[in-house]
């Protein structure tokens, strides 16, 4: 099993805290360190300040060394996708090829207004995801003077330098997250080096696994070549004071009402949560039905103790 950390730095982070938890999560052994890509800060506190997300990443780029960086996952809607392609691929030749790019279809129209962003309706923007995809693929991965007409956007002689290969691959690790239905399914098996389950339990996953699966044999694609990840939330505590410390410190975050001991309670049962043992027995379950790799999704950032204990129980189990 393999482990990674997911952040939400819309919740007021500055880049010199982003620094700070991206390299606790490299000095404490996780393989990777993900962050949102959101314009807007939530929960709780809407004023808070939010730093764009491939910005951040260029920066970390430059100041780690090690530990993978990527978004979880960046809405089709906030790029033009020849320009992401050509941001993605810079920060990855930044890095020496430690860079991953996930991709979605946006959900917060909230954040969208704010900046004056087109909002479009879901079909719409899975429509732009799939001809974003076409296009980023095509610019990393086709040869000189690659073409495509799409509905949105078309390329015509494409010369794209530096190709995205600095990682020894294809192209730039490139993610699709959701609940894996039969549309994205397809587009992983088209485009995808990994699909990653939000919300996931072994329920969920083994579902959106099996779909994933179908629709790469469907193109004749071996399923095998498809990382499987799930995104899972995680509070950890090497004692049970420890935790209900770290549950108050998140419903104070997020401005969540409500009993600690509850909302405890109700999280148990799906997320990564407890003592180490316990811990490793939610990640026994997920590897049980084929997950890979584990995007530990931390709610509360600026607990970098929390994630020394992370890298504690996970990079030596």
């Amino acid at each position: 099993m393999r482990f990674a950390l997911m952040t939400e730095p819309q919740q007021g982070l500055s880049y010199a805290e982003i620094l700070a938890l991206a390299r606790t999560a490299e000095d404490a052994g996780l393989e990777a360190f993900f962050r949102s890509d959101h314009n807007g800060s939530f929960p709780n506190d809407a004023a808070s300040p939010t730093t764009d997300a491939w910005t951040t990443l260029a920066g970390l780029a430059r100041d780690t060394t090690r530990i993978r960086l990527g978004t979880l996952v960046s809405p089709v809607t906030f790029r033009i996708p020849g320009s992401l392609a050509k941001v993605v691929a810079t920060a990855d030749e930044m890095s020496g090829g430690r860079i991953e790019l996930g991709m979605g279809a946006g959900w917060n129209e909230q954040e969208h207004e704010q900046l004056g962003i087109p909002f479009p309706t879901l079909v719409e923007r899975y429509d732009m995801l799939e001809e974003a995809l076409a296009v980023i693929h095509g610019l990393w991965a086709e040869p000189d003077g690659w073409s495509y007409q799409g509905t949105r956007w078309h390329v015509r002689d494409a010369l794209f330098r530096p190709k995205s290969t600095f990682g020894g691959q294809r192209h730039t690790h490139l993610i699709l997250g959701g609940d894996g239905g039969p549309r994205l399914s397809r587009l992983v098996a088209t485009y995808a080096d990994e699909f990653n389950r939000q919300s996931a339990s072994p329920e969920r996953v083994r579902e959106a696994y099996d779909n994933v699966r179908r629709a790469c044999s469907k193109i004749g694609r071996d399923p095998d070549t498809v990382v499987l990840s799930a995104m899972v939330g995680v509070l950890v505590g090497e004692s049970e004071g420890d935790i209900k410390e770290r549950v108050r410190s998140v419903l104070e975050l997020t401005g969540a009402s409500g009993d600690a001991n509850a909302w405890l309670a109700e999280r148990r049962g799906r997320w990564i949560m407890g003592t180490p043992d316990e811990a490793w027995e939610r990640v026994r379950a997920l590897e049980a039905v084929e997950v890979q790799r584990i995007m530990l999704q931390d709610f509360l950032p600026r607990d970098l103790e929390m994630v020394r204990l992370m890298g504690a129980i996970f990079s030596s189990g």
